[in-house]
């Protein structure tokens, strides 16, 4: 079976990109919504975990076209060796 492999055309991230970016997402410090002094931060494997979990949504999505499902299966594992 051949191996597919993602090309970068026109800005398009390949997966490895993808999972640096929704860890990086989770990585910023937020302010807590009653009380903004106080600010949220997640440490590097929890701000994985939240990744991971934005990526199962996105798989949960049954009109998905088969490139996409391949695509953040992909990310799923970049963000796993992260």
């Amino acid at each position: 079976m051949l191996t597919k492999k993602f090309i970068k055309i026109n800005n398009i991230m390949n997966p490895k990109e993808k999972a640096e970016e929704l860890v990086s997402k989770y990585l910023r410090t937020y302010p807590i919504y009653d009380n903004p002094t106080v600010v949220i931060s997640y440490t590097n494997n929890e701000a994985k975990q939240c990744a991971l979990i934005a990526v199962d949504e996105v798989l949960s999505i049954r009109y998905l076209l088969k490139k996409e499902t391949w695509f953040y299966k992909e990310v799923k594992k970049e963000i796993e060796k992260l």
